[in-house]
C-alpha cells in the first residue's frame, strides 16, 4: 500500500456491511417455529455453539494481546475478553432455563458449520494484521448483535414458547463505544501500513462464519435432530 494512500476504517466497515446487507439478521433462525415441541431445539443449539466459542475467543484475544500489545489495540483485546468472560455465567443461566447442563453444552455437533466461527477467529488471531483483527471484531459485534436481537425480539413479539432468560440474554444491542474502539484500532493498523484487503478478507470470513452458525442452529428444527437437553426434570 502506498504511503500516500489513505484508507478509512469506516469505509471498510461499510463495505463489509453492504456485503451482508441482503441477509436477514439471524436468518434463518428468525423463521423457526415459535410453538410446539421443536421450538426450543434451535435455541439449545445456538446456546451450545456460543458456549463452546467462548473459550476460543478468550484464547484469540490473548493471542492478539501478545501480538499487538500497544494501545489502542491492547485496550480492545482486553475489553473484548472481559465481555466474553462476563457473558459465560449468564449464558450458563440461559442454558439451565433450557434444561441443559454442562455435559450438554460440551457435546460436539456433527455439523462443521458449528465451528466456522471458531476457525475464522482463530485464523485472524494467529496470522491476521492488527487492522484485520480489529475489523473482524467490529464485524463480529455488528452481525452477532443484529442477529441475536432479531431472534430475541421475534420470540418476544410472537409470545413464543421460549424461556425469558434466553430472550433477555440475546436481546442486547451491544456496546457502541466498543464498536467505535474497534474501528479506531482498525484505523491505527491501517495507518501503520496494514493491508486493507486482508482486513476485508478476514472481516468477511467472520461475517460468513456467524451466518453459518445461525444456519446450523436453525437446521436442528428442520432435520428433527435433537440437541442434548432434558425436556422434563
Amino acid at each position: 500500500m502506498s504511503s500516500h494512500t489513505h484508507v478509512d476504517a469506516k469505509s471498510l466497515a461499510d463495505q463489509v456491511r453492504q456485503s451482508v446487507a441482503a441477509t436477514e439478521p439471524g436468518s434463518p433462525l428468525t423463521r423457526t417455529p415459535v410453538t410446539g415441541p421443536g421450538t426450543v431445539e434451535p435455541l439449545r443449539r445456538l446456546v451450545q455453539i456460543e458456549y463452546q466459542s467462548h473459550a476460543v475467543e478468550l484464547v484469540a484475544y490473548g493471542t492478539l494481546l501478545s501480538r499487538f500489545p500497544h494501545d489502542p489495540a491492547a485496550e480492545l483485546w482486553l475489553r473484548l475478553g472481559r465481555v466474553v468472560r462476563e457473558a459465560t455465567p449468564k449464558l450458563l443461566h440461559v442454558a439451565r432455563s433450557l434444561h441443559m447442563d454442562e455435559a450438554d453444552l460440551a457435546d460436539w455437533s456433527t455439523e462443521l458449520g458449528a465451528y466456522s466461527f471458531h476457525g475464522a477467529v482463530s485464523w485472524v488471531a494467529a496470522s491476521g494484521s492488527q487492522a484485520a483483527a480489529a475489523l473482524a471484531a467490529h464485524t463480529d459485534m455488528q452481525v452477532y448483535y443484529a442477529g441475536a436481537t432479531a431472534v430475541a425480539r421475534r420470540l418476544r413479539d410472537t409470545d413464543a414458547e421460549a424461556p425469558q432468560e434466553f430472550i433477555d440474554y440475546y436481546d442486547d444491542p451491544g456496546d457502541d463505544a466498543l464498536n467505535e474502539l474497534a474501528l479506531a484500532v482498525t484505523q491505527d493498523g491501517l495507518d501503520r501500513g496494514d493491508d486493507p484487503r486482508g482486513a476485508l478478507f478476514h472481516a468477511r470470513r467472520v461475517a460468513d462464519s456467524l451466518l453459518a452458525v445461525w444456519r446450523v442452529a436453525s437446521a436442528e428444527a428442520a432435520t428433527g435432530r435433537r440437541t442434548p437437553g432434558k425436556e422434563h426434570r
